[in-house]
């Protein structure tokens, strides 16, 4: 009796110890979520630059295309640069707004559509073929980082806005 209850108490512990670190990771909300990543600290500081945190960080929920900071140096000379300026606030906020969907849209939904509005009011285009999911020309690297509020998925691209 005493070995078992023994082994029940171990169970227990060792049952709460694998849990306890999921339930802490969704308890953070997107912005967290990426922050603790460590591979998105441009899209941190841009964020702040168009004042996104706060929204972000609401309740959502939301289905952001985070892109690398990676895909962001692989953005042509001076763009980032030239988008993080004050002045350029409004091109900032919309390219970043292109990159969030609201709801919650997880990758088997994904694989299901075509296209998604934005919130920017652009339509993203989104096309699944052998295993790859695009999302306009960049490639959906890792899928379904769940935060408290949405859902994270990383693109090796920063997606732009269609032109007008």
């Amino acid at each position: 009796m005493k070995t078992m209850l023994s082994f029940t108490s171990l169970a227990l512990v060792v049952l709460t110890a694998v849990a306890s670190p999921a339930r802490a990771q969704q308890t953070k909300d997107i912005v967290d979520t990426a922050v603790a990543a460590g591979s998105f600290t441009t899209l941190a500081k841009a964020l702040t630059a168009a004042d996104l945190v706060g929204t972000l960080k609401g309740p959502g929920p939301f289905t952001v295309f985070a892109p690398t900071d990676e895909a962001f140096a692989a953005l042509p000379a001076g763009t980032l640069e030239k988008l993080l300026k004050p002045e350029n606030k409004a091109t900032l906020r919309r390219v970043l707004t292109y990159h969030v969907v609201p709801g919650k849209v997880m990758a088997a939904d994904v694989v299901k559509i075509s296209s998604a509005k934005a919130v920017s009011g652009d339509t993203l285009s989104i096309k699944a073929s052998g295993g790859t999911v695009m999302v306009d020309k960049a490639r959906v690297a890792k899928a379904d980082i769940a935060a408290s509020n949405g859902v994270i998925h990383v693109v090796d691209a920063v997606l732009l806005p269609p032109t007008e």
